[in-house]
């Protein structure tokens, strides 16, 4: 008797049916965890922004004039301006002095 090696092709079109059935189960899920871990980071974002307006409110006794003087200023954000990483721009709302993403969701 001869001893047998390697795999049969059906054994490798199994293999191959199972990675395929793993590919379509996991990709979605790849994609959903991308699109959750960008509206998590704009929101840390927001809270940092709404963050140094609260610190700047107590360091100058008053508001700041907008948010892109706050965001230049290096005392409070040295290594620049935070940036939505869906491409939203950020703005602050004048009256409440808290600040907003422009992208729809956020």
């Amino acid at each position: 008797m001869r001893k047998r090696s390697g795999f049969t092709l059906v054994e490798l079109l199994l293999v191959v049916v199972i990675l395929g059935i793993m590919a379509v189960i996991a990709i979605p899920r790849i994609t959903t965890s991308a699109t959750t871990a960008r509206v998590n980071a704009c929101a840390t974002n927001i809270d940092t922004l709404n963050s140094q307006i609260e610190v700047y409110r107590i360091d100058k006794n008053g508001w700041p004039e907008s948010l892109e003087a706050l965001t230049s200023d290096t005392e409070y954000f040295p290594d620049g301006a935070p940036t939505c990483p869906a491409g939203g721009t950020y703005s602050m709302d004048k009256t409440t002095h808290r600040c907003s993403c422009s992208f729809e969701g956020h």
